[in-house]
């Protein structure tokens, strides 16, 4: 038995398998970069440990020398350092954040395609409310609310980024922490 796909279409072939096959492989890509990145991540993570533990460490010892214009200093470079692992691990939230988003991504792009796949849910207008119900549900910043409100009500992918950004000013909200 040979497999339709589009390049040998047979009566078998319908648009919606593959918009399903399409729907199946934007996910299979964004889990799989999800998957390669955590292991950068997590060896940036032990790092970041370690210099912290370093620059207690670092600092513990300098207090402990005599007053002098060297000690001041190094003091100084230690807090500027400590500044700095700040400032990274604040954008290590924001990567929680990005990844956290391609989740649902991955997520959302599954259930669309279950939806798709099936034609008494393809045709079906509550399956369509249930899909964007869970969608929904998933948000845990307003702003995230308001973008796929604004998309739902049929605005563009322009407007919807800027309904966020109007909502995101006047709310000031900022990355959640998790």
């Amino acid at each position: 038995m040979t497999c339709s796909d589009s390049k040998k279409p047979d009566l078998d072939w319908s648009e919606i398998q593959e918009t399903v096959k399409l729907l199946n492989l934007s996910a299979a890509q964004v889990d799989v970069i999800l998957q390669e990145s955590e292991l950068a991540v997590d060896t940036l993570t032990d790092s970041f440990t370690d210099l912290v533990e370093s620059m207690q460490a670092t600092n513990t010892l300098l207090l402990a020398l005599a007053d002098s214009n060297e000690k001041e200093q190094a003091l100084a470079c230690c807090t500027k350092t400590q500044n700095k692992i700040q400032s990274a691990i604040i954008a290590f939230q924001f990567y929680d954040r990005m990844q956290q988003c391609l989740q649902h991504v991955t997520s959302n792009l599954r259930g669309l395609s279950n939806l798709v796949e099936k034609p008494e849910r393809l045709y079906n207008q509550t399956a369509w409310q249930e899909l964007q119900t869970q969608i929904r549900s998933k948000f845990t910043m307003e702003s995230e609310k308001v973008m796929f409100d604004a998309i739902v009500q049929g605005k563009s992918v322009d407007e919807a980024i800027e309904a966020k950004a109007v909502f995101q000013r006047n709310e000031s909200e900022i990355v959640e922490l998790f």
